[in-house]
């Protein structure tokens, strides 16, 4: 147990597969794993974040690293990164194919939303607490915010716009469907400052 939680305790997040091959490498039987995992929830020393994944953190920001691959993006990239003041839930953006909407994990909510894998590019780790954290960069989440068809004030499109560097814009919107490359050029132009 004490291997277990010094391994497990040093990750944001863990799944079910990653804790049964560990005790079953450390001779444990196949099935021991499900056990002290249900014992450790039960006892409040590991917390279940979705099916299959857990952290030992009472910490919401960590929740997207049970849905790897993965980034904060979003109005929660907006905050992470100092673009605007309000408190945001925790928005995670995943290429995987899972329920999307509002979640709970302890108390607290957070946000899955689901984008196809050819748009899965431009984050970057930032220093969140014990760990680093994948969250999108300035020009990722201006598209993004087009992409979804986030309402965000044009006071936040201008700030962003101003602080996006023109080259990677360029180079992500190259990656992008021609409708979307339109919207955001769209937006740009109308928040150019």
């Amino acid at each position: 147990m004490k291997e277990f939680t010094q391994h497990f305790s040093s990750k944001p997040a863990f799944t079910s597969a990653e804790s049964r091959h560990f005790v079953v490498s450390r001779g444990a039987s196949k099935g021991y794993y499900k056990l002290m995992l249900h014992n450790l929830v039960e006892s409040g020393r590991i917390r279940r974040i979705t099916k299959g994944a857990y952290t030992f953190y009472d910490e919401v920001q960590y929740v997207g690293f049970a849905y790897r691959p993965f980034y904060y993006g979003l109005e929660d990239a907006l905050s992470l990164r100092g673009i605007w003041n309000q408190q945001t839930n925790p928005v995670v953006v995943t290429p995987r194919v899972v329920r999307t909407g509002v979640r709970d994990f302890e108390g607290r909510n957070y946000i899955i939303r689901r984008l196809d894998r050819s748009m899965f590019f431009g984050y970057s780790l930032i220093r969140y607490g014990d760990f680093y954290i994948p969250v999108s960069d300035n020009e990722k989440t201006l598209i993004d915010l087009v992409y979804f068809k986030l309402r965000i004030p044009d006071s936040v499109y201008r700030d962003l716009v101003g602080i996006s560097e023109p080259e990677i814009l360029e180079k992500y919107l190259s990656k992008v469907p021609a409708g979307i490359r339109k919207r955001v050029c769209s937006v740009v132009g109308k928040h150019k400052v």
